[in-house]
């Protein structure tokens, strides 16, 4: 695991030589072990690096044999091994044991073809010295970061962490207010324009191309297909499972170091740790019993005869942390369990240096609850759906309260009007209400859209898992993954999110994933096989977090009331509105802490940036 950083620059590329130090040396925490530049006339590489795979000889940026092409990599490519006999075969000659260097060959060879042969996470970049252009792409999950920018139509800005790419002085730093409308509902940067005006997410499963002829090309190159087979029994689909994930493990535990993993007492980490036997694990929770998973973690690394290491986090340590957190994200996350994420990331760099962990299981399997809402309203789809739609019209406008209102909106309201992902946080009414200039008022709806059509064909949890995948994995689960482990040198390794695995979740029909009793229907017998029967059936919890408690509490109200009162808050948000919101919770009225939470991350996240 590293992080890479440059430019291109047609005009001037000596100006920005001392910059390229800087862009690399802002990112140390991605990569302590060495760092390595590479200039020429036209462009600057600059490399940080993690020592995984070669440790020995894997240093960056990397030459090909004829020194006319130049790499530089974050990440780790599994099946490297296999590619590079093959590359032999055709003639290549390679000079270290690193998985990098077989990504340059494999380009040299195939072009941009060769993305369709790596099994991995990474983002990388070729500079090709003699024709002077660009190859950037970035892996089909997006597990790994890359956000680029063009100054000028000469000039491209390029690096793992926006802070990275801030350090250029042809970049201006300056509030993209566009992002704030879909970050209130999102609670993440949902736009391919970050939150800062320019900078842009290369989107997972793409590349970018760039020259001084055509300028900057982004092409789409891998899209994850959902393609139920009815016929699939629930007894082959489980040994499919069982069969590729036992597969995927054994390659995500490649390393020339020892590999630990992340534990709760669910699912999806302990069918990780069962399978791929590390003998460390990690778990992290509070001191309230119900938001903390510690107990169920000891007693399933005991089960399973591996050493566990906790740490209860303190309110005063986690409420500390947030402005390291939210710096490391480079743009406003108010998921919560991020700052849990960021401590027992901690915890584990003091024993190892790379860790698996359970993300996209949820998204692959059908883990989330809110799936279950489509068998739920079944129960009245006899009903015409005009006649649903008429219903849920009129309820919406109806004030008064009553048990199975919120069902019967559902019913009537298209699951593309109601479902952005698992964070619904602010509505658009709400939103109007609070921003002082509602700029960039593209609906929720307006976001999901493109990926709504492009899934019309599917049911409707394949819909819903199709939209995770590009809203809430990519925005939310995948960005804190790397973000948390990353601030502390840590490397994080998710054997869910594998090509392979993909290929057999996305066949797997409806009655395999969600019923009205459970989620991840067949991962779940599939992983009873080395796990035990309570880690299997246990709801999920994801990373719990007493907010909700906190936020009526004395201390940590007056804490958030003096960030939403700060003046550069005013600027956006209407003071009246943010207090409404705070009081209501505090008081115990409503349970508003998710869009308190919302706010005062973007409060601490705008001070980091803006006010330091």
């Amino acid at each position: 695991m590293c992080g890479i950083a440059g430019y291109v620059d047609y005009r001037r590329a000596e100006a920005h030589r001392e910059e390229l130090r800087k862009m690399t040396e802002v990112i140390i925490h991605r990569g302590p072990d060495s760092v390595g530049y590479y200039e020429d006339d036209a462009a600057g590489l600059g490399f940080r690096r993690l020592s995984i795979i070669g440790i020995t000889n894997g240093q960056q940026p990397i030459l090909n044999e004829t020194g006319s092409m130049v790499l530089t990599f974050n990440g780790e490519i599994y099946n490297y091994v296999g590619i590079r006999e093959e590359l032999r075969e055709k003639g290549h000659v390679f000079t270290t044991d690193s998985d990098s260097e077989v990504i340059l060959h494999g380009f040299e060879e195939y072009g941009q073809e060769i993305l369709a042969r790596l099994r991995g996470m990474y983002c990388f970049v070729i500079w090709d010295i003699k024709k002077k252009s660009l190859f950037a792409a970035r892996d089909g999950f997006g597990i790994k970061p890359f956000y680029y920018t063009q100054p000028s139509e000469e000039e491209l800005v390029f690096g793992s962490e926006i802070k990275s790419i801030l350090q250029h002085s042809s970049v201006k730093k300056e509030l993209n207010e566009e992002a704030i409308y879909s970050y209130l509902s999102f609670q993440f940067s949902a736009r391919g324009e970050s939150f800062f005006k320019g900078i842009f997410e290369l989107l997972p499963g793409h590349f970018l191309t760039y020259s001084r002829e055509e300028g900057a090309c982004v092409r789409e190159y891998w899209d994850p297909k959902f393609a139920a087979e009815k016929e699939l029994t629930l007894e082959e689909a489980v040994k499919q499972i069982e069969d590729v994930f036992e597969d995927s493990v054994k390659v995500h535990l490649t390393a020339d170091t020892e590999v630990g993993s992340f534990l709760s007492g669910g699912i999806d980490s302990s069918y990780v740790v069962s399978t791929a036997k590390c003998p460390k694990t990690f778990t992290v929770g509070f001191s309230d019993g119900g938001y903390s998973e510690i107990a169920y973690a000891k007693e399933l690394a005991g089960i399973l005869g591996v050493e566990n290491y906790s740490k209860v986090i303190t309110p005063e340590e986690y409420w500390d942390a947030i402005p390291k957190v939210q710096y490391h994200m480079d743009e406003p996350v108010a998921d919560p369990s991020a700052v849990a994420l960021y401590f027992v990331s901690q915890l584990a760099s003091n024993y190892v240096k790379v860790v698996c962990s359970g993300e996209g299981a949820d998204e692959l399997f059908g883990g989330y609850n809110v799936y279950q809402t489509v068998i739920a309203l079944r129960a009245v789809s006899w009903i015409p759906k005009p006649l649903r739609r008429a219903l849920a019209g009129l309820l919406k406008h109806i004030p008064l309260r009553f048990k199975g209102k919120e069902y019967l909106i559902r019913s009537g309201t298209p699951l593309s009007e109601r479902y952005i992902g698992n964070a619904y946080i602010f509505r658009e009414k709400e939103i109007d209400r609070l921003l002082v200039n509602p700029v960039g008022r593209q609906k929720t709806s307006e976001l999901t859209a493109p990926y709504y059509e492009r899934a019309k064909d599917l049911d409707d949890v394949q819909k819903m898992q199709y939209i995770d995948m590009k809203f809430w994995l990519r925005g939310d689960i995948l960005r804190k993954a790397d973000r948390m482990s990353m601030a502390h040198s840590l490397e994080l390794r998710v054997p869910f999110l594998d090509y392979e695995v993909m290929k057999v979740a996305g066949k797997l029909p409806l009655a395999l994933k969600v019923d009205k009793t459970a989620t991840k229907k067949a991962l779940r017998i599939a992983a009873r096989k080395n796990t035990p029967k309570a880690s299997t059936e246990r709801k999920k919890l994801g990373f719990p977090v007493p907010i909700r408690v906190w936020l009526r509490e004395e201390e940590y109200y007056n804490r958030v009331k003096e960030v939403l009162l700060r003046p550069y808050m005013k600027k956006y948000f209407k003071e009246d509105e943010m207090l409404k919101i705070l009081e209501t919770h505090y008081s115990g009225k409503k349970d508003y802490s998710r869009k308190i939470w919302c706010l005062y991350c973007f409060g601490i996240w705008y001070a980091e940036f803006f006010e330091s």
